[in-house]
């Protein structure tokens, strides 16, 4: 058995390395998951300090930096979008969770994780499981999307962190390749 098991992962890690050989494609998949990743991270400071762009801004246009929206300031990153731009056949159940301190801290944490482990190209499995996991959640916030009965950019960003993940995308412009040589990361290869 665990031979099968040594043989199995060094396949999914050749695999991963050679996935995509083109040096061309390697680094567009890197530009894409330091996009990604910057993404995230960019979302998490906004929310945490309400910096005006997508929190800290009132109905009426007016923009409230580090006020009452930042998180650290009380206010609640997920409060917005689940408890009023749900819709959809799991609206009560989004509205449920709206604000919640569960709903805020996972949403918050897994902004933070996921950015960090795209950005520097670490942890790239649970990185990108994470990543799809969470746009997949974020789309079925608002069903059917408005501009597509099926698709929409959550299910796109899905769909690109496959990709990244099935690639070795964290090995070009990142420190996938160093934290792959990890001992803890060579024992648990999910942690690569």
């Amino acid at each position: 058995m665990t031979t099968f098991t040594s043989h199995f992962h060094h396949l999914i890690d050749h695999t991963e390395e050679t996935a995509v050989a083109d040096t061309a494609a390697r680094r567009a998949l890197g530009v894409l998951r330091i996009g990604f990743g910057l993404t995230f991270l960019w979302a998490f400071v906004d929310k945490l300090l309400a910096l005006g762009y997508a929190t800290g801004v009132a109905q009426d246009g007016t923009v409230d930096r580090f006020g009452d929206a930042a998180w650290i300031h009380g206010g609640s990153p997920t409060q917005g979008f689940l408890g009023f731009a749900a819709d959809g056949p799991f609206k009560g159940f989004w509205n449920g969770l709206a604000g919640t301190a569960f709903a805020d801290w996972a949403f918050m944490l897994g902004l933070l994780a996921i950015g960090v482990a795209l950005t520097f190209g670490i942890a790239m499995r649970l990185g990108t499981l994470a990543g799809f996991v969470m746009y997949v959640l974020m789309w079925s916030v608002v069903l059917p999307p408005a501009n597509n009965p099926v698709l929409d950019d959550h299910l796109l960003g899905a769909v690109s962190m496959v990709v990244l993940g099935l690639t070795g995308a964290g090995a070009t412009w990142g420190m996938g390749h160093a934290w792959s040589q990890v001992p803890l990361v060579r024992r648990f290869p999910v942690l690569r």
